[in-house]
C-alpha cells in the first residue's frame, strides 16, 4: 500500500496546539488524529486490495459475527448509522450476491440480512490484511503499552458516558 504522509498530515489536527494549552483538548485531537489516520489507512488498502470500501466492509464484518439473519435496523444499530445508509449499501450487497435479504416471517416490512456463502468467502479473504494493516500501525507499541493504553481508553469511555448521560 502506498505511503499515505503526505495525506496524512493534513490530518493531523493537534499540530496547531500549544503545550500550554489544556490536556483534555490535547488529548481528544491526539485521538481524533489517530482515528483518523487509522480510518484513512484502512480505507485505502480496502480499496486497492479488494475494491471495497469501509462502510462494506464493516457490514460484512457484523453480519460475519451474526449468529444468523440480522434485521436492517439491528445493522444499522450495530454500526451506529441510519437505516437510510444501511439500504443502499446492502441492495449493492445483494445485487453482487454478497449478501441475501427476505422478509421477517409474520413482519413483511422487516428485512432479514445475512452473508452467502460468497460473501462469508470474500470477507474472510479480507480479514488477515485489514488485521494486519492494523497491527502494522500500531508496532510502535508493545504488548503492555497496548494493554495499558486499551485501559486508559476504557476508563476515558466510561468516562465519557458518564458525562453524556
Amino acid at each position: 500500500m502506498p505511503n499515505q504522509q503526505n495525506e496524512n498530515q493534513n490530518l493531523d489536527y493537534e499540530t496547531s496546539l500549544q503545550a500550554e494549552d489544556k490536556p483534555e483538548l490535547r488529548v481528544w485531537l491526539r485521538l481524533l488524529t489517530c482515528s483518523t489516520m487509522i480510518e484513512q489507512h484502512v480505507r485505502s488498502g480496502l480499496r486497492q486490495s479488494f475494491e471495497t470500501t469501509l462502510p462494506r466492509f464493516d457490514i460484512l464484518a457484523q453480519l460475519d459475527r451474526a449468529e444468523g439473519d440480522m434485521t436492517m435496523g439491528q445493522l444499522s444499530s450495530q454500526l451506529m448509522v441510519s437505516n437510510g445508509n444501511i439500504t443502499g449499501l446492502v441492495d449493492r450487497l445483494v445485487q453482487e450476491q454478497i449478501v441475501s435479504r427476505k422478509p421477517a416471517p409474520g413482519d413483511r416490512r422487516t428485512q432479514l440480512v445475512r452473508l452467502t456463502d460468497h460473501g462469508r468467502e470474500l470477507f474472510q479473504k479480507m480479514v488477515p490484511e485489514h488485521e494486519a494493516w492494523v497491527a502494522d500501525m500500531m508496532s510502535g507499541l508493545d504488548r503492555d503499552e497496548m494493554n495499558e493504553l486499551l485501559n486508559l481508553l476504557g476508563r476515558l469511555k466510561s468516562s465519557v458516558k458518564s458525562a453524556t448521560e
